[in-house]
């Protein structure tokens, strides 16, 4: 099995003032196609900045990144761009959509980016997608007119639009209760199942590592180790609050 993302030896640090932050230090991960893998880890452990490193938003300070075979420290900024836009999706813990946009032009956005399909094409992808995540109904609605899951669902069908390689969620049930998380944890793990994309998600909810193949644990910048569900530490199987309904 083809890695699709390689991390090999990533240092990154943030310079506040004088003061050098070291967000990852000394990382390296590999993971396959079609994987189903969990980042876990407590709040500052990394798990966000190498999420970002991935999806090339940010840039390492030292070491090697690759994704879908491509060094991201070569490619200029339009190379960038074209590879978040074609190979990644993203699912955001705040959700992300644009308030003023419908849940059918949030969902085609983009695709609107890419300007490769027509409108009629674009239409039909937007509302199989919509469809799969049980939101067809909703099409016209505004984010604000929605729950904090079918708002979650709509990210996610954004996230899946583009037919990505690879889609990354940064803690993407955190502002969920208990049900609707493991709703949008059951989708995410059919679509992977269906159609073979990888997903790289962070958490720090035991739940919510369960479904992966492999948890890679993280702590202060550094990977402690790379399990599997049935054998996570003690101190990682703690409760998930309630937050918001479906």
């Amino acid at each position: 099995m083809s890695a699709i993302v390689s991390i090999r030896e990533v240092v990154k640090e943030y310079h506040l003032g004088k003061v050098v932050v070291p967000a990852l230090r000394g990382v390296s991960l590999e993971v396959n196609k079609g994987e189903f893998i969990s980042i876990a880890g407590p709040s500052g452990s990394g798990k966000t900045t190498l999420l970002n490193l991935i999806g090339c938003v940010d840039t390492a300070t030292r070491g090697t990144v690759e994704v879908a075979g491509q060094n991201t420290a070569s490619l200029s900024e339009r190379q960038l761009t074209s590879l978040r836009l074609d190979t990644i999706g993203f699912i955001f813990q705040s959700f992300n959509l644009v308030s003023v946009l419908s849940v059918f032009q949030n969902v085609e956005f983009p695709l609107l980016l890419q300007n490769r399909l027509s409108k009629e094409a674009r239409r039909a992808r937007v509302m199989q997608l919509l469809e799969q995540v049980g939101l067809a109904t909703h099409a016209k609605h505004r984010p604000n007119e929605l729950s904090g899951g079918q708002r979650q669902r709509v990210a996610v069908a954004r996230a899946l639009v583009t037919d990505p390689q690879i889609v990354l969620a940064d803690e993407p049930t955190a502002n969920l209760d208990s049900v609707t998380g493991q709703a949008i944890i059951d989708l995410m793990k059919a679509l992977n199942v269906q159609k073979g994309t990888t997903f790289i998600f962070s958490t720090h909810d035991q739940k919510v590592m369960s479904h992966a193949n492999a948890v890679v644990l993280l702590a202060d910048g550094k990977i402690t180790g790379r399990t599997t569900p049935d054998a996570l530490p003690a101190h990682l199987t703690a409760p998930k609050p309630e937050a918001l309904a479906s």
